[in-house]
């Protein structure tokens, strides 16, 4: 691929960016300042798809509730997902959760320190290893999370779509080459800060960069054009009803399986998005509601696809025994509310339309 040789100047690429960091890197971050693999673990699954100014006040709520890897194991899947929601994604809570079992179970409590044995746990990815590895246990292991893809694919002007096994290879080659021999762990925190805070996917500050003297996409005048963006396509829509049935200050809701959008959360009642409200109520439900109004649309944006909903408020008169079943059950709205029970954030974004939470 042009560009993506390693020319012999390139040599300082490490004690560049580690003399930058110790003046103007992220020092002060709350998972910072320690080696205990169990918060750099945290940190870096939380901080997958997510900014860190979104995730450090759900990392300092998570850490305070599962303070070590013994009572995050300790925990059920529900209080994981309780202090988790809002933050999305949630397969990565539910693999916190299940490699924090497995972490106890097979390894006595203690974290494996070998990138390889990392990235066996569940939503530990190779990358998200070599980090742990680095930062926690000092191990010579390159990392190439989103930060460190735009770095590299500007400064070796490396083309094509980051996505694509060839480009992702020639990206994992470039990070290994670079590593230096001592000082891992902040030449790993360094690469990763100046991604977020210079070589930023719009507006860089390239005026700022220490390795802008030798990144080809900038002596070419072409730093936007890397890396080449993920290649257009239409994320298609699905539709789906939600019934929102209220009785007496509650609303019922039921369990999402363990998998899945929204897996092991509760949620509302669903019906397809052009099916018989009232007769779903009675029929699966076991309830009989007044005449069932229609709420405005909601969209809700997933990675692969965009969730239509429609949403119906019902007003209970009466409950029979099905409403009652396992899997589905009244909470107050105050509980919504106060996060005692898990729930998406379109639960959360409609009963707050209401005046309810």
């Amino acid at each position: 691929m042009p560009g993506a040789a390693i020319p012999r100047s390139m040599n300082d690429f490490a004690k560049r960016l580690i003399a930058w960091h110790r003046r103007y890197g992220r020092h002060d971050l709350p998972w910072q300042g320690t080696r205990d693999p169990y918060p750099v673990w945290l940190s870096e699954v939380m901080l997958q798809q997510t900014q860190v100014g979104t995730v450090i006040p759900y990392y300092r709520r998570f850490l305070a509730r599962f303070p070590d890897v013994a009572g995050l194991a300790r925990a059920t899947l529900e209080e994981v997902l309780r202090v988790w929601a809002g933050l999305g994604y949630y397969s990565r809570a539910r693999n916190l959760h299940q490699a924090a079992r497995t972490i106890v179970d097979e390894y006595g409590g203690r974290f494996p320190a070998t990138r390889d044995a990392l990235e066996v746990l569940p939503g530990v990815g190779r990358s998200t290893a070599a980090a742990i590895a680095a930062i926690a246990f000092g191990a010579r292991e390159a990392v190439l999370d989103g930060n460190v893809r735009r770095v590299l694919a500007r400064h070796f002007a490396v083309g094509g779509f980051a996505g694509t096994r060839a480009v992702e290879n020639t990206l994992w080659s470039l990070a290994e080459s670079l590593l230096p021999a001592r000082s891992i762990e902040t030449y790993t925190q360094a690469l990763m800060d100046i991604g977020a805070m210079v070589c930023t996917r719009a507006s860089p500050g390239c005026g700022q960069c220490p390795l802008a003297s030798s990144c080809v996409a900038l002596a070419r005048g072409r730093v936007a054009a890397y890396p080449a963006p993920r290649p257009r396509r239409t994320r298609p829509v699905r539709s789906v009803g939600m019934l929102v049935l209220l009785r007496d200050g509650e609303v019922l809701l039921e369990k999402r399986p363990p998998t899945g959008i929204w897996g092991g959360l509760w949620s509302f009642p669903e019906l397809s998005a052009d099916g018989d409200v009232a007769a779903h109520c009675a029929a699966r439900l076991g309830c009989e509601v007044d005449s069932p109004v229609a709420l405005a649309p909601l969209r809700h944006g997933f990675t692969h696809f965009t969730l239509d909903i429609r949403p119906f408020r019902c007003d209970v008169r009466r409950v029979k025994a099905r409403a009652e079943q396992p899997g589905k059950a009244w909470f107050t709205l105050q509980q919504v509310e106060n996060g005692a029970v898990p729930v998406p954030v379109p639960v959360k974004r409609l009963l707050r339309r209401l005046g309810g939470a």
